[in-house]
């Protein structure tokens, strides 16, 4: 008894049909995260929490906890920083002067991508672009913008900040 699917075997209509439904599960299964998904909303607040005590408040002690202890930062300009490098540069330059920079998210910028091992979920890759501001007599204005790339990785449960990658720094314009 011949199969039932013996009349398609050697059609290419077919052939084509499985590599594109292929194709769409691959893409489908490697998109983004939704932003209303959990691993979108909690990235998404870890950035939030990472820049304000950066960047925007100098609160460092709060940022130490969220930042891998083999942490890589690669910069554009800056050059490349370990832990140590990274909360000494943002100690003695965008703290120094405390509340005369500012940093924000650009709106509908944000990407989170899931990182899994065999279905487990180990880590996240986060991109998107950011303005930076600066105070000018007297009121914060958009000086700069950049894109970044974060790699968050699961620590015993709990998300740490391990590479970053920021680049492609510009001057503002609207």
């Amino acid at each position: 008894m011949k199969s039932l699917l013996e009349p398609f075997k050697n059609s290419v209509v077919i052939k084509i049909l499985i590599a594109i439904i292929m194709f769409l599960f691959s893409w489908v299964s490697n998109a983004q995260e939704a932003e209303n998904s959990t691993l979108f909303k909690t990235l998404k607040s870890k950035d939030s929490i990472l820049f304000n005590n950066a960047f925007n408040n100098c609160n460092l002690k709060e940022l130490q906890p969220m930042i891998s202890a083999d942490f890589e930062f690669y910069h554009d300009v800056g050059g490349i920083q370990n832990k140590e490098q990274f909360f000494e540069a943002v100690k003695n330059n965008i703290c120094a002067n405390p509340g005369n920079h500012s940093r924000t998210l650009v709106n509908n910028s944000l990407e989170v991508f899931s990182m899994k091992k065999n279905g487990q979920l180990y880590g996240a890759i986060q991109q998107g672009k950011h303005t930076f501001q600066e105070k000018q007599n007297g009121k914060l204005i958009t000086v700069g913008i950049a894109d970044f790339t974060h790699l968050w990785i699961l620590e015993n449960k709990i998300w740490k900040l391990k590479r970053v990658l920021s680049y492609n720094h510009k001057p503002y314009s609207e």
